[in-house]
């Protein structure tokens, strides 16, 4: 199984947290960067070949995890500019298997991810969802019979479901993507929701957008204990 992780993202929310200059995937985490939080715990739920998606800290991040990891290969998709999450897909495709799992470099949930991948074989593209308390920091997702039919934009609040930050993918929605920089949310998802028809994964409970200082810290907590 094949994990791939968007790890371009600069850090500028957790400028007060972690040191100038460190990529957010490295940000410590429990003493280790999160990033390698993130593929312990994808390696040991079944992921045997990774793809780097990277952009800013391309040289801290590849020469912190080589060209393997826990016996498993890394290889780098590096992007020249600021490509957002659908033009780093779109720089990344000759790399990407036919179905492949994709993950934030900055968040954490827990998930099945051999299930997540299960679900490809009734729709190209499948959410992995999380329960929150409260969305209104997210933005919501709405769900109706195990279809993704809808997000509400942030500021919505009370109990819901937000997008964890976990996908899985089939390659060849790729395809359908603008060249360039693009959001794979914002510009793709998003305007052709009924026509994707995306599949969903409840995950969790355990979430962090490590983006967020609060989430940091409790990531961080976490992290601490599991390992203890």
């Amino acid at each position: 199984m094949q994990l791939a992780v968007l790890a371009g993202g600069l850090g500028t929310r957790l400028s007060e947290t972690i040191p100038a200059g460190v990529p957010k995937p490295l940000a410590p985490i429990a003493g280790r960067p999160f990033l390698d939080h993130l593929l312990d715990w994808a390696i040991e739920r079944g992921a045997d070949d990774i793809v780097l998606l990277t952009g800013h800290g391309t040289v801290a991040i590849s020469d912190h995890i080589g060209d393997g990891y826990r016996s498993t290969p890394v290889r780098y998709s590096v992007e020249p500019t600021q490509l957002g999450t659908g033009g780093a897909l779109v720089n990344a495709r000759s790399l990407l298997a036919e179905e492949f799992v994709l993950v934030n470099g900055d968040t954490f949930v827990d998930a099945d991810l051999v299930a997540l991948r299960g679900v490809l074989d009734s729709s190209p593209v499948v959410m992995g969802l999380v329960e929150v308390a409260d969305t209104g920091r997210f933005g919501r997702v709405e769900v109706t019979e195990g279809i993704v039919t809808g997000f509400q934009e942030k500021g919505v609040t009370g109990p819901g479901l937000i997008n964890a930050g976990l996908y899985g993918l089939r390659r060849s929605v790729i395809d359908r993507l603008p060249q360039g920089a693009s959001s794979f949310e914002r510009d793709f998802l998003g305007p052709r929701l009924s026509e994707v028809a995306p599949r969903y994964l409840r995950c969790g409970p355990t979430f962090f957008d490590i983006g967020v200082p609060a989430d940091y810290h409790a990531a961080d907590q976490h992290f601490t204990e599991v390992s203890s």
